[in-house]
């Protein structure tokens, strides 16, 4: 008969540099928290001085580094559901490409007045949003709409204008309706969403250490 003889120093796995488990091969291609933070960094830390998007305009090399980052955010966040409750807040813009909000940020002053904060306010279970641009101490002027989440692609909301309203502590001025589409909240977490819309804008936004209502 045979012995099987053990050597009661040896290792039963074998040489680490010989193998690799297929829980280790697979992690190294699964996006971690890691990879998602220092993605999530590097964009916060380009957008931080463009002064929400205005220095940006005119700086070519710099939006193109923008979207560069925003691209990786978006490769980690690929798949991801991001139109359920999460979506639900009070979020405040960091930065934009959207000319119109631009626009009015930098020329607030030519009506005697500074822009505050710029807001989206998204409440998924009521199908609501609102786009906000806030003058303080009492002025605003918001667009209401209504959302639709789509199934698929499955972080895209379609959004139909309603109403405006342009409003100052002793009066208010209603305005018509004006256009839709749709965005895509191609990353979001606890801290930051990140969107594109239907006419390639982007959308950096925090959520707000409060909450906006009417």
């Amino acid at each position: 008969m045979a012995t099987i003889r053990y050597n009661a120093g040896a290792s039963l796995r074998p040489p680490s540099s010989r193998f690799r488990s297929p829980t280790c091969i697979l992690s190294f291609f699964r996006p971690t928290k890691s990879k998602s933070a220092r993605a999530k960094s590097d964009l916060l830390s380009l957008i931080s001085d463009q002064d929400r998007g205005l220095k940006t305009q005119s700086d070519p090399s710099k939006r193109a580094e923008i979207i560069s980052a925003i691209d990786a955010l978006e490769l980690l966040g690929e798949g991801s559901v991001t139109t359920g409750k999460s979506l639900s807040a009070t979020w405040r813009m960091l930065w934009t490409t959207e000319k119109e909000q631009l626009f009015i940020i930098k020329n607030a002053g030519l009506f005697g007045t500074k822009a505050g904060d710029v807001l989206q306010v998204i409440d998924v279970e009521e199908m609501r949003l609102n786009n906000v641009i806030t003058f303080p101490p009492t002025g605003v002027f918001f667009v209401r709409s209504t959302i639709e989440p789509e199934p698929e692609p499955p972080q895209r909301v379609n959004f139909k204008f309603t109403s405006a309203v342009l409003r100052s502590s002793d009066r208010e001025i209603p305005l018509p309706p004006f256009g839709q589409g749709w965005f895509e909240s191609v990353y979001l977490d606890d801290d930051i969403r990140v969107a594109k819309d239907i006419r390639g804008d982007y959308l950096v936004v925090e959520r707000a250490p409060y909450s906006w209502t009417e």
